[in-house]
């Protein structure tokens, strides 16, 4: 019998993420506590910026686009604001968050590592390229090995898995 397998990846939906930051956008151009402070919410290419009049409305701002992401089903893990704290730019507080796809080397090596430490034993996983491939003969293995990841908090980024046979 041949092996079964999948794929950990780590993508993010961009039509997901468009549609959270135009109802984020709305919702701060309605807001009573957003009237004249210049908060915006704006999305270009891999970059959400986050611009208000002071760092707590910014934060203000990232909060409600972090609801609407969390509805619109993205991961926010997959959001990396660096440190989270706006920087003053002029007379407005800027805060710049982008998006991280794929698995960067040292997040597929802890997935590799955690899965050889705590999964099943015959368990097999391949990093190829920004993807980790995960096979073994039994179905019930594999999905042990998603259960565990999907339990594990040290892993910084959003994982889903394709390809599953």
């Amino acid at each position: 019998m041949a092996d079964s397998s999948f794929d950990i990846v780590s993508k993010v939906d961009h039509q997901e993420v468009d549609n959270a930051v135009n109802q984020a956008a709305k919702e701060i151009a309605q807001r009573y506590d957003f009237k004249n402070v210049g908060a915006s919410v704006t999305l270009a290419g891999d970059t959400i910026t986050m611009t208000a009049n002071s760092p707590e409305r910014v934060k203000a701002v990232l909060d409600v686009l972090q609801s609407k992401l969390i509805k619109r089903g993205v991961s926010l893990k997959s959001l990396d604001t660096g440190d989270g704290e706006p920087k003053a730019s002029g007379k407005e507080y800027r805060l710049v968050g982008t998006l991280k796809e794929g698995l960067g080397q040292d997040v597929a090596k802890k997935i590799t590592k955690l899965v050889r430490d705590e999964g099943p034993k015959g368990v097999k996983t391949q990093i190829t390229g920004d993807e980790v491939r995960v096979t073994s003969k039994s179905r019930d293995d594999l999905q042990a090995v998603i259960t565990l990841l999907k339990g594990a908090d040290d892993i910084d980024a959003a994982l889903q898995f394709t390809n599953y046979r």
